[in-house]
């Protein structure tokens, strides 16, 4: 069975039991306290937290997920890869583990045709319900075993949903492992499908001893993942996922690149190698094209380190040459009809990795020269540290520094390595969790909120203004019963005309007036779907839960925003109609009057075009029309969702014109001319694959001009000729001064040469050579060392120069000693320095002093005069 039967056999399988398919969210996810999409639930978990209520009881999905918590065992298992597809049902509130259990059981024994006896269970250690649906459904008491938190006991990893699982392995025969069961081997019994029965919310807490229970959730609920390569590998009789038809094209190409065949599974260290380039290749590939850039740190930083990782095995089977724009290549060509978004990103994925590749082998061959240095000073063992630098630094790889230094006799401190890593991923953790401890609490509260009074009633796309009442207070601490003067806190409204931060666009700022206090609003953003918490400063008076309350938002604020949204789609538009599709949105900061836009490109970008183009199109006035559909048909209407914003089955487009059309939830003008004009006061590059365009919009960008006008007339008037003739003027002025200066330089060097041998020619002779010791008045500390230089030339290497001058109010000493002198020209000053107050620096041939009391340089030079003759007697 090919994997596109598997899908589909899938979801129709769950469609005709009620299931509403539900496409796979981005790799990116809205929830911050996610790095990648990890699970199909992700996108469920307002669902099940009670924070949102399902349009339909009843999903079915196929999930693209992103984990490298086992990245060490990809390659060296048959069965874990960094990317996978998640096959999943989901049941909110509705069924649960009869259902979830004789479902699962049905699918894989009458549509997968999977050999019962072959199949064996695992569940939570005391969940005797489970047992006995799995007995009802015919699996015999010797093939369910029961397992503790660690196996069967399913969460994100993160506080939320939680609770007990049973899994569906299947026994692949004794070539893979022992006899035993589940418990007993895993790669002989793999573990196919995972059914969690979602009923807690657990707290914080890892390890074998498990984390706490917090409570029940809302309602029961049903969360299961069937991993689609592992299934492919059964059913498709291959030993690894690498093997399947959603890899075998790219996995064969790895075979070719290399000019040898895949030695087995059995095959060691390149057995290995195959199978991570090609799984990680796949992996590289969906992760570019849902807008994950390579970058030092977070989920660009997990990008780069497959990558790198991917180089670092292709090298190993032999593979010199570029490797990963083949292979990503492959990828798209394989899965990009299942997956559009591959091919519509192929472009821009080809980029990426052939820059990231060509900047890695820069930084191996730079951390080579390194490391020879380091095995050149080692005796025996090069340092865990220097490992470490190497590593952390430079990117270079722990495992390429131990093969170094074992073919130079050496060894590494693997344990101070190790050490050393590991003190830093605590170092990370502990910030990390200290950020997630207090995000999670304030989602706590915000729950709650939600479930005692229901979400925030938005009515800010029809006005600015609306009668409402406070629902509740937040300070730092948690909930509040009152707030009074001076006070800075969180409110939350019944109804609420302020934006709230979101798709980039910044919140609403404005007033909340009850009857006892006026509120400034400062800032206005999503606490969870459909809350929206107002950032407050309490001017006057007392504000409780409760109060009724008159809420108006800046309108003008709101206006210039609107202006710079509208531009920002435009913008958007005429980007990718000059640069092509792959120039689509990565980010962007939406403001009153000015707009920050970041889109994936790979070269610097003429803006004038792009100007232009935008303020012509918004000069013919296109109508702005926002409408509301399924994303189903949004999605068949071309309209343009954003990578990493999170959308609901039903979804508002705004159109702009014929050129635009996005799914978007901010505010907007009426008509394209009320956008303009668009002023671009700059573009740069903002990492690798990545630009930023900054625009100003409206009334700002006619301030600027009126700004850069000003700035011309005045210039103009400078140079005396009109504003159209000053850049001419301009440039003529500077050539004649560059002249003029380069005149001047050259009568400098001839007035330098001739006082250097004015110098020269006072040289007095001393036991073992001769001394220049002299005071230049009116010079400076750089043409003090260009006449050292001139008179060491002018005679023979066995003297020493001493020049001193005092300038704005300060003594400056430069000292020289010549090549046969032997003499080290800081020892010249150091006494020397501290009779002007100040001290000697410089190494070897040449060194100077400055001090604070020119009144003593004579003192000074004479000093140094005197440490001169001394070291050139006793040379």
């Amino acid at each position: 069975m090919r994997s596109t039967d598997i899908r589909s056999t899938f979801l129709d399988f769950f469609q005709k039991r009620d299931h509403r398919v539900v496409p796979s969210s981005p790799l990116i996810p809205s929830d911050p306290t996610l790095l990648l999409a990890n699970a199909g639930m992700n996108q469920f978990k307002p669902y099940f937290l009670g924070e949102t209520t399902p349009e339909h009881p009843r999903a079915v999905s196929v999930q693209k997920c992103a984990r490298t918590s086992d990245i060490e065992n990809v390659g060296r298992t048959t069965r874990h890869a960094t990317f996978f597809e998640m096959l999943g049902n989901f049941s909110f509130g509705d069924y649960f583990k009869s259902e979830a259990i004789s479902w699962a059981w049905e699918l894989f024994t009458r549509h997968y045709n999977l050999d019962p006896e072959r199949l064996w269970i695992t569940v939570y250690l005391d969940d005797e319900e489970a047992v006995r649906l799995w007995q009802r459904v015919g699996v015999p008491p010797e093939r369910i075993q029961r397992l503790g938190m660690e196996d069967n006991y399913w969460s994100m990893g993160i506080p939320g949903p939680c609770g007990p699982s049973s899994e569906l392995h299947y026994d692949r025969g004794p070539s893979f492992g022992r006899e035993g069961g589940p418990a007993v081997d895993g790669e002989r019994y793999q573990e196919l499908w995972n059914l969690v029965f979602m009923q807690n919310l657990r707290g914080e807490g890892s390890g074998k001893d498990g984390y706490p229970i917090l409570g029940e959730l809302p309602a029961r609920n049903i969360d299961t993942g069937l991993g689609l390569d592992r299934l492919a590998a059964v059913l498709q009789d291959v030993d690894t996922v690498c093997e399947t038809d959603l890899l075998a094209p790219t996995f064969r190409l790895v075979q070719e690149m290399a000019g040898r065949e895949y030695p087995g599974r059995d095959g060691g260290d390149d057995s290995t190698s195959f199978r991570v380039v090609a799984e990680h290749s796949r992996s590289i590939t969906f992760l570019i094209a849902d807008g994950v850039m390579p970058a030092r740190d977070g989920r660009g930083y997990v990008l780069r380190r497959l990558m790198r990782r991917a180089v670092r095995h292709a090298r190993r089977l032999g593979i010199d040459d570029l490797a990963l724009p083949a292979l990503t290549s492959s990828v798209i060509g394989n899965l990009g009809g299942t997956w559009p978004e591959l091919t519509r990103q192929s472009a821009l994925i080809r980029q990426v990795v052939t820059a990231e590749e060509e900047g890695f082998e820069r930084t191996l061959r730079q951390g080579s020269r390194l490391l020879e240095s380091a095995i050149g000073r080692a005796t025996a063992t090069i340092s865990g540290r220097t490992a470490f630098d190497l590593h952390d630094t430079y990117g270079f790889p722990i495992d390429l520094t131990v093969d170094a230094a074992r073919s130079a006799g050496l060894t590494v401190d693997e344990d101070e390595f190790a050490a050393l890593l590991e003190e830093q991923r605590h170092q990370a953790h502990r910030a990390g969790q200290g950020r997630k401890g207090d995000a999670v609490a304030r989602q706590d509260a915000y729950r709650r909120i939600t479930a005692e009074h229901g979400p925030t009633q938005f009515v800010g796309y029809a006005s600015t203004s609306a009668e409402t009442r406070v629902q509740a207070l937040l300070g730092p601490h948690g909930t509040l019963h009152a707030a009074g003067e001076g006070d800075e806190v969180e409110v939350i409204l019944t109804r609420s005309p302020f934006y709230a931060e979101s798709g980039g666009q910044v919140g609403d700022t404005g007033t909340v007036r009850t009857s006892g206090a006026t509120l400034r609003v400062l800032d206005t953003r999503p606490g969870l779907d459909d809350l929206h918490v107002h950032t407050v400063r309490i001017l006057d008076g007392e504000v409780r839960p409760g109060d009724e309350a008159e809420a108006v938002a800046d309108a003008d604020r709101r206006a210039a925003t609107a202006r710079s949204h509208s531009a920002t789609h435009v913008l958007h538009a005429m980007l990718r109609r000059l640069l092509g599709d792959h120039a689509a949105q990565r980010g962007s900061r939406v403001e009153p009057g000015r707009l920050r836009f970041d889109f994936a490109h790979f070269s610097p970008v003429d803006t004038r075009p792009v100007q232009t183009l935008v303020n012509d199109y918004l000069l013919d006035d296109p109508e702005v029309r926002v409408w509301e559909t399924t994303r189903a048909e949004a999605e068949a209407a071309g309209a343009v969702a954003l990578f990493g914003e999170k959308y609901g089955q039903d979804v508002r487009i705004v159109d702009i014109g014929d050129a635009s059309r996005e799914l978007c939830g901010g505010t907007h003008v009426g008509h394209g001319s009320q956008a303009g004009p668009v002023h671009i006061v700059g573009e740069a590059s903002i990492g690798t694959g990545l630009r930023r365009i900054e625009a100003l919009t409206g009334a700002d960008a006619l301030r600027h001009h009126d700004h850069q006008r000003d700035i011309l007339t005045e210039l103009a008037a400078m140079l005396n000729v009109r504003p159209d003739q000053a850049p001419d003027r301009l440039r003529q002025r500077l050539e004649t001064l560059a002249e003029t200066r380069r005149h001047l330089d050259t009568l400098r060097q001839a007035e330098l040469d001739a006082q250097a041998e004015r110098l020269a020619s006072l040289a007095e002779p001393v036991p073992g050579g001769w001394l220049v010791a002299q005071r230049v008045p009116s010079t400076t500390g750089a043409d003090l060392r260009t006449l050292t230089t001139k008179i060491l030339t002018l005679r023979d290497g066995r003297g020493v120069v001493v020049l001193g001058t005092d300038t704005d109010g300060k003594a400056a000493l430069v000292a020289a000693a010549g090549a046969d002198t032997g003499i080290q020209a800081r020892d010249l000053l150091t006494e020397a320095a501290r009779e002007v107050g100040g001290g000697a620096g410089g190494k070897g041939p040449i060194a100077n002093a400055g001090g604070r009391d020119p009144g003593n340089l004579p003192k000074a030079i004479t000093t140094a005069a005197r440490r001169a003759r001394t070291l050139l007697t006793l040379d």
